[in-house]
């Protein structure tokens, strides 16, 4: 998954503490205007196809055509409304474009990213709840070491899981040109998500529009979600539900029950499922390793 730099994530570990959407009433006549135009004379779907643009000024044209888009993708009322009111996250673009810690050696992206502290504390927390992760890795063969690596990495443990709006993030990330087919289907997802009331689009993540405890991308999260408390929800900001459906995400791309984790053996490569950064996969499987003892 995406990330953001740690170190503000890891100063706030030991006490950060961690959302309902005002739907328009005009978006459902924005939709509608939108779908008529579409529609009009028999056009061709491709004809509406949303453009993408690199500044904020085709931001809400972009919108009107995308919410054809989602229309047609199975996004209902609820979605399309937190879609009409997103707004162009800059924030994001400004992060999207300056990721550098990727770049760094693997020694130095550990240091940076609080390493030894991650393992020191994931060996507590490994200890500390012992039966939860024995039942995770009974059921989908994912041990703690590995999903612990991944929580410390991702937001020091729940204590940082971000500022930026989940939807305008991802929606901004699907309008800008960089990598719009990329995020696309998480903007799609982050909108499927508000209509099952998963999130709204005052829901907090990080930057790049993860969320949650592990900081799934919004696609992931509509497929991966897995409700482990049984409580009729999935909350990715409940961390048995999160630690849950990482562990069901990397069962699902490939992850051999039993198999290891390092470099050169089977389930290192579902790492990059994960992460496409082979610093940070480095780093989780070293993590993970020390954490398992």
């Amino acid at each position: 998954m995406i990330f953001q730099l740690f170190r503000r994530s890891l100063s706030q570990s030991a006490t950060a503490n961690t959302r309902k959407e005002t739907a328009q009433r005009r978006a459902g006549g924005w939709l509608a205007a939108t779908l008529s135009a579409a529609l009009l004379c028999g056009l061709p779907y491709t004809a509406m196809a949303a453009t993408c643009g690199n500044t904020s000024a085709g931001f809400d044209s972009w919108k009107r055509d995308f919410a054809v888009e989602a229309k047609r993708a199975g996004v209902r009322q609820a979605g399309l409304n937190a879609l009409a009111n997103t707004t162009y996250a800059r924030r994001t673009i400004a992060a999207d474009r300056n990721q550098k810690s990727f770049r760094y050696s693997l020694e130095k992206f550990m240091q940076i990213r609080g390493a030894n502290t991650i393992i020191a504390q994931g060996r507590k927390r490994k200890a500390r709840n012992a039966d939860f992760f024995a039942a995770l890795e009974r059921k989908y063969g994912v041990p703690a070491g590995i999903l612990i690596a991944i929580h410390g990495m991702e937001t020091a443990f729940g204590n940082y899981m971000g500022d930026s709006q989940v939807v305008s993030a991802i929606v901004t990330l699907t309008y800008d040109c960089r990598r719009s087919e990329f995020f696309k289907p998480h903007a799609i997802g982050a909108l499927k998500l508000v209509d099952r009331g998963a999130i709204t689009g005052a829901t907090k993540g990080a930057k790049h529009g993860e969320l949650g405890h592990t900081q799934f991308l919004p696609g992931n999260a509509l497929n991966y979600g897995v409700d482990w408390d049984g409580n009729g929800r999935v909350d990715f900001y409940n961390m048995g539900d999160a630690l849950a459906s990482t562990a069901y995400f990397l069962r699902k791309k490939g992850w051999k029950p039993g198999r290891g984790y390092q470099q050169g053996e089977p389930n290192y490569k579902v790492l990059k499922q994960w992460n496409a950064a082979t610093v940070y996969q480095q780093s989780l499987a070293i993590m993970g390793r020390k954490i398992d003892g």
